[in-house]
């Protein structure tokens, strides 16, 4: 069972602007609620107490807003990147103390969704994906997804899902991370802390066949522009009153 999370909350919005200029984009109110208290009361529903929260814009807004956790039950600690968010990778690595060499699950902060967290198992390998359906504003996708639920970047023609954000990583995955990068074509350039995206290793990963994942048919929505904000606050307020 993974005891462990990290809600990846440092990105700046821009796509949300102005809404974000003063305000976190997981702090923003849908359905009433904060977007990252959708997910604090999920990972708190499924007994998973260590939660993690990296910050970067706006950091100091979160600590006040949602404290310690104690009050869900939780465990929140923060890890806070500096002004300039490290990118999902970066961040992964720089909080990637706090899990202790445990497996641990990261959800993206500025999704909505209702995965059932609880079902998701440790990765078998280094990665275990929750793919979605491609959404309009991603139509191409991001992986393939074979019947024996092994991940793989496929043909031209194969039919891809799209990443949702959520998954369960070993921390293994960044175990090597100075060479997978270079491997994918984007060496580290040497800053401190490192800044580079997720999907590097993960396509180094896959390239080895060590990541797998599942297809969630279910509610899930990318809060990434001002339009899907309002159209998720419809379809939560439809469902609230039906």
């Amino acid at each position: 069972m993974i005891r462990r999370a990290l809600v990846l909350a440092a990105g700046r919005g821009e796509r949300l602007r102005p809404l974000t200029d003063t305000t976190p984009k997981p702090l923003i109110r849908v359905g009433g609620k904060r977007l990252v208290d959708w997910h604090l009361d999920r990972l708190a529903a499924a007994g998973i107490v260590d939660v993690v929260v990296n910050t970067a814009h706006l950091a100091a807004q979160f600590e006040p807003a949602l404290g310690d956790g104690h009050a869900r039950g939780l465990r929140i600690r923060y890890s806070h990147e500096g002004d300039e968010p490290l990118e999902t990778g970066g961040g992964m690595l720089y909080a990637l103390a706090h899990f202790e060499g445990e497996p641990f699950l990261v959800v993206n902060a500025d999704v909505w969704t209702d995965v059932d967290v609880a079902a998701l198992p440790a990765p078998r390998a280094l990665a275990h994906l929750v793919l979605v359906d491609n959404p309009a504003h991603h139509p191409r996708g991001d992986f393939v997804l074979r019947d024996d639920r092994r991940i793989v970047e496929g043909d031209a023609d194969d039919v891809r899902l799209t990443y949702s954000g959520i998954a369960t990583y070993h921390p293994a995955l960044f175990a090597r991370w100075r060479e997978d990068l270079a491997a994918q074509g984007h060496p580290w350039d040497g800053r401190e802390p490192p800044r580079f995206a997720l999907v590097h290793l993960l396509r180094a990963a896959i390239a080895r066949g060590e990541v797998d994942g599942v297809h969630h048919r279910g509610a899930w929505t990318d809060v990434g522009t001002p339009q899907r904000l309002a159209e998720l606050e419809t379809r939560l307020r439809a469902r609230h009153a039906g």
